[in-house]
């Protein structure tokens, strides 16, 4: 039997002046190279995501860095569509922090979860200003043992790479965690920079860049893991169609 070639949607709002954007055709390259995985990516800008059925078909969803996004409401539906089908699903970022806010939202029940950056002026601002900005920021990374993060990296530390301003409120935490959301990575001051959703085939979001990793011409773990999961999602889809 001959499988297609995995479908990928990157979801955010395409620029040359974005790096991590500019990163991606080398990336997608490196991956069909260096680790045999091919995928076929599609842009998709946050405003056509929003529409119904815009994600239908693909293997995996990959909401990039960039905020704020153009539509807000079709990053959160990236997010939401990933969660609830079980596509596997990678946040980056801003993709982090959209996340968060489809999760507050949307099993939490905090309807008004707001971020910072574009809603300042909201009461429930799940995704505030961090105390210290990480543009431009390289620290390390404690991961929590027996999460998928640290399977993916093969280890319970690592240094990444940042260019972002906002994270998660801690005072929403508990509230996030009681509804089933892990958050399995720490910087040094033990502040939130990993999410993963247990039960769902692969969902995960960094507040990092792995993007940013190396000089670019290699994959991040994590980036690797992702078209991995694509892959599988992609097999998995085309025998369930055979055995129909």
């Amino acid at each position: 039997m001959t499988y297609p070639t995995p479908r990928l949607a990157l979801v955010g709002d395409r620029s040359p002046a974005v790096r991590s954007h500019a990163r991606i055709p080398g990336l997608l390259d490196s991956l069909a190279t260096h680790d045999q995985l091919v995928l076929d990516a599609y842009w998709i800008p946050t405003e056509d995501a929003e529409a119904p059925g815009a994600l239908d078909g693909f293997d995996a969803i990959w909401l990039l860095p960039g905020s704020p996004y153009r539509s807000e409401a079709g990053a959160v539906a990236a997010v939401r569509t990933a969660r609830e089908r079980g596509i596997p699903f990678l946040g980056t970022c801003a993709g982090f922090q959209h996340a968060v806010l489809e999760y507050a939202r949307n099993v939490c029940g905090i309807g008004g979860a707001a971020h910072g950056e574009s809603h300042p002026e909201e009461d429930d601002l799940v995704i505030v200003p961090l105390s210290c900005s990480l543009v431009g920021h390289e620290g390390a990374v404690e991961i929590a043992p027996g999460t998928l993060a640290e399977r993916i990296l093969g280890t319970t530390r690592t240094l990444e790479r940042y260019h972002c301003a906002y994270g998660l409120n801690p005072a929403y935490l508990e509230r996030l965690r009681a509804g089933g959301l892990r958050f399995s990575a720490v910087d040094d001051d033990g502040d939130l920079r990993m999410l993963e959703l247990p039960g769902h085939p692969f969902f995960l979001a960094s507040l990092f860049q792995p993007e940013l990793a190396g000089d670019g011409t290699r994959a991040h773990p994590v980036v690797r893991a992702l078209a991995a999961a694509a892959v599988a999602h992609a097999d998995t889809t085309t025998s369930r169609g055979a055995t129909a």
